[in-house]
């Protein structure tokens, strides 16, 4: 649907193009082993010691003297930020999507995983395992595409309430978190034919995000006793923190201006090959070292995740390389760049489809050109 940056490709061009983002794939497969599980189980040691460190902090700087408080609340924050960036980038979404189930460990099995956010795994495992990888960028199938919230690209129906978008993503970006818990929620029919199931889901959903609101803004702070607007306060900044973080690599990975979307039309006789070509042209990367790999959850390869998902993400930065030789040999474009420039092509996106706008004449109906 938006312009493309990509040379369409012969029938045998197709094919051979996906048949090497297949053998790279089962490379990288047959490759896994013991030093990706001692990754993941880093990653999992850094998220409880974090929490840790910054729950103590808070705890301690609330019985402090003033400018003590202050200090151990900055680093209890900010610890307590960086624990649940760690669990939700680096090792809730990659666990999530199975990328560690073969190593047969209970505490990585992406079917049983639950992560400190307010949504539910089984919820994300619906919305975003399933339809956003199976239909990545499609309108009216991928309901990440705006989240229902924004219009981000033209051939989403403008609305007077889209003139307000610019603040409604800066209330987006604060509360991510919730955006995520409510997106797969039944939205009626709760005594109808399948009514049951949607009290299920409902009940499911309200006992995670109570789960998480007592144990933040009640159990916690009410342990520190007359600390407890400390505690509270500091439990809000750091999930705000990771609500900010979130947002910022996932719309950087979907909403760049070089992204492309598509009509329903491209599933029509889709094969593999044309799922990874799809996938290359509607995701961005971020340009970035270990510390912005880690703390995104290595989607700062969002390309390689979307042709990967089930792969260990740790892999991301030894494929990327590859993946990124194969679409200069097939003329693909390959959408990346630094933090600063995606997220300002993010914000430009906010708001200039805050308006009204048409897609382009030369805008892609399908796949098949």
């Amino acid at each position: 649907m938006s312009k493309s940056l990509t040379r369409n490709l012969s029938p045998a061009e197709l094919e051979s193009f996906g048949a090497e983002i297949e053998a790279l794939r089962a490379r990288t497969v047959a490759d896994l082993g013991v030093r990706d599980a001692r990754y993941i189980r880093n990653i999992f040691k850094a998220v409880r010691w974090t929490e840790v460190i910054g729950r103590a902090a808070l705890m301690i700087g609330a019985f402090l003297p003033m400018p003590w408080l202050i200090g151990f609340w900055i680093v209890g924050a900010l610890s307590l930020a960086l624990s649940k960036i760690l669990d939700n980038m680096e090792l809730g979404h990659n666990v999530i999507h199975g990328q560690f189930d073969w190593m047969g460990d209970p505490k990585f099995q992406g079917k049983s995983f639950e992560w400190d956010i307010v949504g539910t795994s089984d919820n994300w495992r619906k919305t975003h395992n399933f339809r956003h990888h199976t239909y990545t960028n499609i309108h009216g199938l991928d309901d990440d595409i705006g989240y229902g919230l924004l219009r981000l690209f033209p051939e989403q129906k403008w609305q007077p309430l889209a003139l307000i978008q610019p603040i409604v993503a800066v209330f987006f970006a604060l509360f991510f978190q919730w955006g995520v818990a409510i997106q797969n929620l039944p939205k009626g029919g709760y005594f109808g034919k399948h009514g049951r199931a949607a009290r299920r889901e409902l009940k499911l959903a309200g006992r995670k995000i109570s789960h998480q609101l007592i144990k933040d803004y009640l159990i916690f702070p009410a342990l520190a006793g007359p600390g407890f607007l400390v505690v509270l306060t500091g439990n809000l900044v750091a999930n705000m923190l990771r609500n900010v973080w979130t947002y910022t690599i996932i719309f950087c990975g979907h909403f760049t201006t070089e992204v492309e979307t598509f009509h329903r039309n491209v599933l029509k006789n889709e094969t593999r090959a044309h799922w990874y070509w799809r996938q290359i042209r509607g995701s961005s990367n971020l340009a970035g070292g270990f510390v912005l790999n880690t703390l995104s959850g290595n989607l700062s390869h969002q390309i390689e995740h979307h042709l990967f998902p089930d792969v260990p993400a740790n892999r991301y930065v030894e494929m990327a390389p590859v993946v990124r030789d194969i679409c200069r040999r097939y003329g693909v474009h390959y959408n990346t760049g630094s933090l600063p420039k995606q997220f300002g092509q993010v914000i430009w996106r906010i708001l200039r489809h805050s308006f009204p706008s048409r897609p382009r004449r030369a805008a892609v109906a399908s796949l098949q050109g």
